[in-house]
């Protein structure tokens, strides 16, 4: 099934046959992150800052499955509140934990404020990153410093790094445990292919933890 939504990705967009591997190794990677509790982190810089945002919004609620909570949480909630209970029990959706580090302005504004500006996504690594857990660095380029400073925390503090670049070696392919390098290097050539395999990633992710 999860090669059914690769070959299905490379139907589409055949240019992106030479990453078929690096995918299924990346989602092999997230699975073993959730399957152990773990979560993801993801940054990016402008074009690819909304990307993370929109990955992480894939991941934190519904995207093309229904994601009931499992039954075990929805039943302590009716034991808390009946009624309440109910009500989020009906409502909530399944998720899988992801966080774009893009998305803290007021951390982020202090932090470039007070430190070192290059920084501000390592930081928020050594916060946020536990063993276990990955790190997604997204670059056209591969060689964004902020997001190779965050890679080089990230293996530090026993993540595992997943690179999102164009077809470029790179400081980041580099680093990275597994690197998807689309097959271009203009900018938004390379973001134009970007979004069809995060996409291809968040599906297998979906149905692989709420697909019945």
């Amino acid at each position: 099934m999860m090669n059914d939504f690769i070959s299905n990705l490379i139907l589409r967009y055949p240019q992106l046959e030479v990453c078929k591997n690096n995918i299924q190794e990346a989602f092999d990677i997230m699975v073993g992150c959730y399957e152990n509790s773990g979560k993801l982190l993801v940054a990016g810089n402008g074009g690819s800052a909304a990307d993370s945002e929109h990955i992480v919004g894939e991941l934190m609620k519904e995207f093309r499955l229904k994601r009931k909570v499992y039954s075990d949480q929805a039943e302590v909630m009716k034991k808390i509140s009946p009624s309440k209970g109910k009500y989020l029990a009906e409502n909530l959706q399944g998720a899988l934990p992801a966080i774009a580090l893009t998305g803290h302005s007021a951390l982020s504004t202090a932090f470039m404020n007070d430190a070192e500006s290059v920084l501000v996504f390592a930081q928020q690594v050594n916060g946020y990153g536990k063993a276990g857990d990955v790190f997604l660095g997204i670059s056209t380029s591969g060689n964004s410093q902020n997001i190779v400073y965050a890679a080089i925390t990230a293996k530090s503090k026993g993540l595992k790094v997943i690179g999102l670049t164009g077809s470029k070696d790179s400081e980041l392919s580099n680093l990275a445990d597994v690197c998807i390098k689309v097959p271009e290097t203009e900018t938004y050539k390379v973001q134009e292919l970007h979004l069809p395999v995060y996409h291809c990633l968040c599906l297998m992710l979906e149905n692989k933890f709420f697909g019945l």
